[in-house]
């Protein structure tokens, strides 16, 4: 049986590097799949000034439309803002979307941050070995301000609300992204409208496709089979 496509989007600071691992993984499962380096994030010399939330949505869609089917589209963290908006607006094309410790964000991530870019900030990166760190910080690129700043549109087409949606709660558990819900956390607030909502706990760091690749694979690669029936 044929599976849908998978479209894998990184969170902030990283491009298609970031999936190498699942991507591997899941073409060598037979699946489609296609990563991507959302504008701005090519490199630490790309101009980011001009780069708006909306640049991130349309190079979304444009991969969706690609495609030429319905998708599996995975978002990892902040790029659940775009990745909500894609399903607004296409949501025919989305055959099941993955949140990878992401949510469907109805505001700004920080709409208080004024600056052109945001370097990988010093934090000490839980869960991350010494060589996986090293690669992160050697590889990563600053993220374009207004993926911070910009509130995502208002999402207006009700279709969204029925595209099967996964969550995978891998810093925080299912429960605790539940009572985010409840608590109206504007990075989850989407959720409480979704009408299908499946959450799967992964225990490890936020960055699952590096500290557990091989069930992060496990895990798209039954959804994308499963959305083929869709």
């Amino acid at each position: 049986m044929a599976s849908a496509p998978i479209i894998l989007v990184p969170g902030f600071w990283l491009g298609a590097w970031a999936w190498d691992d699942v991507a591997a993984r899941l073409r060598a499962d037979g699946h489609d799949v296609t990563a991507l380096t959302l504008p701005g994030l090519e490199s630490a010399h790309a101009d980011r000034a001009g780069v708006g939330l909306a640049d991130h949505i349309d190079a979304i869609c444009d991969a969706v439309q690609a495609a030429g089917e319905p998708v599996l589209l995975a978002v990892h963290s902040g790029a659940g803002v775009p990745g909500y908006a894609v399903t607004d607006r296409l949501p025919g094309l989305i055959a099941a979307m993955v949140y990878v410790d992401s949510g469907p964000a109805t505001a700004a991530l920080d709409a208080g941050f004024d600056g052109v870019e945001q370097p990988l900030p010093a934090d000490d990166f839980a869960g991350l070995s010494p060589e996986q760190l090293a690669v992160f910080r050697e590889r990563a690129v600053p993220e374009p301000g207004a993926a911070l700043r910009e509130a995502p549109p208002r999402a207006v087409n009700d279709a969204r609300l029925d595209v099967p949606s996964t969550v995978i709660c891998t810093s925080m558990t299912a429960a605790e992204i539940k009572a985010g819900v409840a608590d109206g956390v504007p990075w989850l607030a989407g959720l409480a409208d979704l009408r299908d909502v499946t959450y799967l706990d992964l225990p490890t760091s936020h960055w699952p496709m590096w500290t557990r690749p091989a069930d992060l694979a496990e895990i798209l690669s039954d959804i994308a089979d499963r959305a083929a029936t869709r």
